[in-house]
């Protein structure tokens, strides 16, 4: 599956943004999806992932109540809503994916992920 990531851009503190990730070439509905995020020196950080059934979600604590995933798999996207953004939100994003057969596994590591988009920079500043 290949992974295209978008939506990034420049927001103030306090803004929102939608991020979204286009999947093609296989069916959306068979992945595990992902947001990590990953600043310059740093390692990359999970974020957020949503179930196959669209239901089961985990957030890393910092961005639960600001962030959400969801995932439409008849546009084969997944989407991650940022509200309440502040300047320690600013990093590359990315989108994973990988296959799993159970419909209701998240997954918090890089190393869980075997597909990943090319990332998208959202930089939060005055």
């Amino acid at each position: 599956v290949q992974l295209q990531a978008s939506g990034g851009g420049l927001v103030q503190p306090g803004g929102s943004l939608r991020l979204s990730c286009a999947a093609s070439g296989r069916a959306l509905r068979d992945y595990v999806m992902g947001w990590f995020r990953q600043v310059p020196g740093k390692e990359r950080d999970f974020v957020a992932s949503i179930g196959r059934n669209g239901i089961n979600k985990d957030y890393v604590d910092p961005v639960k109540g600001r962030f959400t995933i969801s995932r439409d798999n008849a546009k084969n996207t997944v989407y991650l809503q940022m509200n309440a953004l502040n300047p320690e939100d600013t990093a590359v994003y990315y989108c994973a994916a990988a296959w799993r057969t159970h419909s209701n596994v998240v997954l918090t590591t890089v190393g869980g992920h075997n597909y990943w988009g090319q990332g998208t920079l959202v930089t939060v500043s005055s």
